[in-house]
């Protein structure tokens, strides 16, 4: 190599690149000079600045011809899937094989090292990749927003969020602020190499959640608190399969135990400036001309 020439930068696989944090994600690597792959079922990123290709995780024959020249990936778990693990930790070492230093894994604050599922890809990274981060983001504040979520659904049809979380608080968090950090720890010369729980700036009740919707939106928004067998049943009419729903249920009852009422400074010590709060999302999305 030259005097005067500089190393090629590193080629980023993002999956999901069309998705909450995809985007985001994509767009950060691309302003830092970064050559992007992107990778989704459909088709590629909007952005030209990219490569795209096709990624499925049931299509292994085709993992190695995606792989083939990359340096870091960030990772989405396949949706859907109840436990990841078998095609993750499949993928990982076909791409820890090829030569990928650095990983980074988008995981759940509810999901810790220790569990089954994601968590056995968390605790995988730990102690085989050479570079690595996790993020453990709390609950995303897009849920409220997006149609296809059963909150979202709920709130856009009857003007009501019902969960088993009674008083419970929940450090909820904008997606793009998850982003952020993953971009960083994708980017960033120096690995991370830690776990990152991801929250917001506050933790909110689902009541307190829906008294900002009121007031930002003029609607009558309310939280309707219901046992575990109601929750259940209206999740698995929105389309959620039984036993998921059962799952997503037990997940209410420990955010109503405390569990979620943490809120972290990750966003702004990675990134160096404060999360968003749901209040001025409410109010972007409120602000927002109808589709």
């Amino acid at each position: 190599m030259s005097a005067t020439s500089r190393p090629s930068p590193p080629r980023i696989l993002v999956t999901g690149a069309t998705g909450n944090t995809g985007r985001v994600i994509v767009t950060r690597l691309l302003e830092r000079g970064m050559a992007v792959r992107t990778a989704n079922r459909s088709g590629p990123s909007p952005d030209s600045a990219t490569e795209h290709v096709r990624f499925d995780w049931a299509e292994a024959s085709s993992h190695e011809a995606i792989l083939a020249g990359v340096d870091r990936m960030y990772l989405i778990a396949p949706a859907g899937v109840e436990d990841p693990s078998g095609l993750m930790l499949s993928f990982l070492e076909k791409a820890l094989a090829r030569g990928v230093r650095r990983v980074v894994l988008l995981s759940a604050s509810a999901v810790p090292e220790s569990d089954a599922g994601l968590g056995a890809v968390h605790r995988a990274l730990r102690e085989r990749a050479p570079e690595w981060t996790v993020l453990q983001p709390s609950w995303f504040m897009q849920n409220f927003f997006d149609p296809r979520h059963f909150h979202g659904g709920s709130l856009q049809r009857e003007g009501v969020l019902r969960t088993v979380t009674g008083e419970g608080r929940v450090g909820f968090v904008d997606a793009r602020d998850i982003a952020e950090v993953a971009a960083r720890a994708l980017g960033d010369e120096t690995a991370h190499d830690t776990a990152h729980v991801i929250t917001g700036p506050e933790a909110l009740r689902y009541e307190d959640v829906a008294a900002v919707l009121s007031r930002v939106t003029g609607r009558p928004i309310r939280h309707e608190p219901v046992d575990a067998d109601t929750a259940q049943r209206h999740m698995v009419a929105s389309g959620i399969p039984e036993r998921y729903a059962r799952f997503l249920v037990q997940l209410d009852e420990a955010i109503a135990q405390g569990a979620e009422a943490r809120v972290t400074p990750t966003v702004e010590r990675v990134t160096g400036r404060a999360p968003r709060s749901f209040e001025a999302l409410a109010r972007e999305h409120a602000a927002r001309p109808p589709a």
